[in-house]
């Protein structure tokens, strides 16, 4: 039985002033989530065959990254112009060669990795495809855009596109990135899948944002949401109980929810592997007036 909707108990007042951003470490980021897949399919039954395929395709990103030459540093008149005028510095346009390499490695990498069929086919078609089907299945993940109906190659294409932005995100420094707007990574200008409640980012308390492309984290204010920057009519539903650790937060005024984790509560949480592990979240909420916010390109189809 879900929770009542209430306002988060905690924290309603701010934290203190903490660091604008966290880069990303693609390694050990990818690593990680390999790691928390793995455990999670353990305690996951019915979702077990995916997780574990999403635990060997981190692990595949975890290689890539760490196989991948560096990328060539942004030139500081970019990032001025970037920061003058509140844009992202980072480019997806310019990522294109870099994601068509690194997923074809992909592909090679996750050939001899147990998966589900429908997954087996994507790859399989993905090989053989011809450069302009596959520069399609690139340019809609660049543009955070996957057919329901084509979401097995996409997905592929989506990881080989997170290795390729997390690489460049790397190589910013947070002193160069200036706050685009709520719900916007200030390094790449992606979505967030979730955002986090964390205990060791400068400030107990404080709330981050996860990029799901670049795999920045970046500070939000709690209690507002990421969709719409509104500060009114924000309340929180949960599958189990008020002491969950994943929960849906919920804006009346734009209709939309996005998953927050609280990481101070269990520390072993990652943004995307917990955000596919508590699926039953996102269909609990299909059921009801308010739409996904959340991007996770490993759910879009649920």
């Amino acid at each position: 039985m879900s929770s009542t909707l209430i306002p988060d108990p905690s924290m309603i007042g701010g934290v203190a002033k903490v660091p604008l951003a966290r880069l990303p470490q693609p390694e050990a980021v990818f690593t990680t989530r390999a790691e928390r897949f793995d455990f999670l399919a353990v305690h996951s039954p019915n979702l077990a065959p995916y997780l574990r395929f999403l635990g060997a395709l981190a692990r595949v990103q975890a290689r890539l990254s760490r196989e991948a030459p560096d990328p060539v540093p942004i030139s500081e008149d970019r990032i001025e112009l970037a920061r003058v005028s509140r844009m992202p510095p980072l480019d997806r346009n310019d990522m294109r060669d870099d994601v068509t390499a690194t997923l074809q490695r992909l592909c090679d990498l996750m050939a001899e990795v147990d998966m589900p069929e429908t997954a087996r086919l994507a790859l399989a078609a993905l090989a053989e495809a011809e450069p302009a089907e596959r520069d399609w299945v690139i340019l809609n993940v660049l543009a955070d855009e996957i057919p329901p109906d084509s979401v097995a190659p996409h997905l592929l294409a989506a990881a080989a596109l997170q290795v390729v932005a997390a690489k460049r995100a790397e190589r910013l420094h947070v002193e160069q990135l200036v706050p685009i707007r709520t719900g916007i990574c200030p390094a790449c200008g992606g979505r967030p899948a979730v955002s986090m409640v964390t205990e060791n980012m400068g400030a107990e308390g404080a709330r981050y944002c996860s990029c799901a492309t670049c795999q920045t984290l970046w500070n939000e204010v709690r209690v507002k949401c990421t969709c719409c920057a509104s500060t009114k009519g924000i309340t929180y539903r949960s599958v189990e109980t008020e002491e969950a650790t994943v929960k849906a937060e919920i804006c009346r005024e734009c209709g939309k929810w996005v998953k927050i984790l609280y990481q101070n509560k269990n520390p072993t949480l990652e943004p995307v592997a917990d955000d596919v592990a508590s699926l039953g979240l996102d269909l609990m909420m299909r059921d009801t007036e308010w739409a996904r916010g959340g991007f996770n390109p490993f759910l879009v189809g649920y």
